[in-house]
């Protein structure tokens, strides 16, 4: 059962102790899917996410004719075991220029891109296709690679959707691309770089010090591209909410299990924002989405009015071409709230704010209800439309909320319209 158009988020009355266990990488499942389809042998992916953005993307390798079987996973129920038999960089679906094979990628940017460049290694024609969203969000510099590869691709402009032939017109292995409105772009091409024996020059915005492409890179030099065991960690993204949760309740001591030890996630560096709440006389510096957080960043927007000192977030243009335009809807929203934010080009100053609870428009953005239900656990009345959309990338995040600790935060989730408590199912999204 899904839940209600809108919840209500009630602070845990008795903040305790939690160890909570999140997810696994998104970034890393969908990278390491693409992987292993294209790996020499079969390879079993654990600890993989298994939500909307995934369950895409294994869906598709299904229609393109990889056999995959899915799991549970004992440990999270939001995780699933994945066991993937690769064929060698063979593709063994395949359309034709009369009847393309169709490849839905809902409004997933790393499954859209990430098969795109994959597509060319096969010996026909597909055709890839999205949500209205997924058709607004940009590509260009994608089909602009791909192009300069000999590959042929047919889009309406630089978007979706996109008819692309595996035939190569040309012998050509080399090109270069922008990553100025998309990371994702670069890693793409650099997944199927070395069955296709591509060569990629990376331009664009600080592109030698881009983490998602670094990501990539680190993942290929370890994958077992011969088959084997590759073990996903947990999305630092993901435990962004729960460290915040622990910064805005400190009695929570929020520890969240199996960090990461890799260096790969950007937003494993989250813990150093949330040092603002313990040392409120430090200089703010300015937070950077390229250089010190990723998408963890609106994270830590949406807590930036219950600090003591204005917060400066720079580089945020990439946000307003994700799955919504999220600089105007967390400004939207948190002024909504109360805060008093002030916007500059792709900059934005949130200031000190008494913030109070409000209906909060997700706008179909699983980031932007997460963040919002994570300030309702300080801030009484926050009230999510539309909650089913943390199912993208974390179907199961509510029910952590609402769990007793040790195990979630003892938050209480209402059914808004009626005043009923939410449990059990009710908490999943779907």
């Amino acid at each position: 059962m899904a839940l209600p158009d809108l919840i209500e988020i009630v602070p845990p009355a008795r903040p305790s102790p939690v160890r909570i266990t999140v997810p696994g990488s998104k970034s890393i499942t969908n990278r390491a899917l693409i992987l292993a389809a294209l790996a020499d042998g079969s390879t079993t992916l654990r600890g993989a996410l298994w939500s909307d953005d995934t369950e895409i993307m294994v869906e598709a390798l299904r229609v393109l004719g990889f056999a995959i079987d899915v799991e549970p996973d004992p440990a999270e129920a939001a995780n699933c075991t994945i066991t993937i038999e690769g064929r060698g960089g063979a593709i063994p679906n395949a359309g034709t220029p009369d009847a393309p094979l169709e490849i839905f990628v809902g409004n997933a940017g790393t499954a859209a891109r990430f098969l795109m460049a994959m597509l060319c290694l096969g010996n026909g024609v597909y055709r890839v296709h999205g949500t209205r969203r997924m058709h607004e969000r940009p590509q260009r510099a994608l089909f602009d690679a791909l192009t300069e590869l000999g590959y042929h691709v047919s889009a309406n402009g630089g978007h979706l959707p996109a008819t692309i032939s595996g035939e190569s017109a040309s012998a050509k292995k080399s090109c270069t691309v922008s990553i100025d409105e998309s990371s994702q772009f670069a890693s793409a091409l650099l997944l199927s770089a070395g069955v296709g024996g591509w060569q990629v020059r990376i331009t664009g915005e600080d592109a030698e010090e881009s983490a998602y492409v670094a990501m990539t890179s680190k993942l290929i030099e370890v994958f077992p591209m011969h088959g084997g065991e590759y073990v996903i960690e947990p999305d630092a993204s993901s435990a962004s909410y729960f460290l915040a949760a622990g910064a805005l309740l400190p009695e929570t001591q929020v520890v969240v299990n199996d960090w990461p030890e890799s260096d790969w996630q950007i937003d494993a560096r989250f813990p150093a924002f949330l040092r603002r709440f313990r040392n409120r006389n430090a200089d703010f510096e300015p937070v950077s989405r390229t250089h010190d957080l990723g998408d963890a960043i609106m994270t830590a927007i949406v807590l930036a009015p219950l600090l003591p000192k204005p917060s400066v977030f720079t580089d945020i243009g990439r946000l307003r071409v994700q799955e919504t335009e999220r600089v105007a809807a967390l400004r939207t929203e948190l002024t909504k709230c109360g805060a008093e934010i002030i916007e500059t080009g792709d900059t934005l100053e949130v200031r000190p704010s008494a913030i109070h609870g409000a209906d909060i428009f997700t706008y179909d953005d699983h980031r932007v209800a997460m963040c919002f239900a994570t300030l309702g656990l300080a801030v009484p009345g926050m009230r999510i439309r539309e909650p089913n959309c943390v199912a993208k990338t974390f179907p199961n995040f509510f029910a952590k909320l609402a769990q007793p600790a040790p195990e979630g935060l003892g938050a209480m989730i209402l059914d808004a319209a009626t005043g009923r408590e939410l449990t059990g199912g009710d908490l999943l999204a779907e």
